[in-house]
């Protein structure tokens, strides 16, 4: 394989992470499940998870377009959800396959 068939998500630019913390009443209400579909729909990678402070967690890659969708996404969370805020960080891509509940 030479350097232009080789495919490394951390350069590529049309990929890319983020993880999200997301606050508000989005743990016991199906928020992850609900989150997970919405990958599988949007077509990005990654995993959500709770985190024991209350909030959720979501690492999530993929196009810009399809990044921002997911992110749209978190911001709502399903109808029994209460989101009030999220924080987002930029990462370096790994290569993440599929979309996985954790934690």
């Amino acid at each position: 394989m030479n350097e232009a068939q080789h495919s490394d998500p951390a350069h590529d630019p049309q990929v890319v992470r983020r993880i999200v913390r997301v606050r508000g009443r989005v743990q016991g209400v199906g928020y992850r499940m609900d989150a997970a579909a919405a990958a599988a729909r949007i077509g990005v990678a990654g995993t959500v998870r709770n985190l024991l402070d209350g909030t959720v967690e979501a690492d999530v890659e993929g196009t810009p377009a399809q990044v921002e969708a997911m992110l749209d996404h978190l911001r709502e969370g399903p109808s029994w959800a209460r989101v009030d805020g999220i924080d987002v960080r930029r990462e370096t891509p790994r290569g993440a396959q599929g979309f996985r509940v954790t934690g």
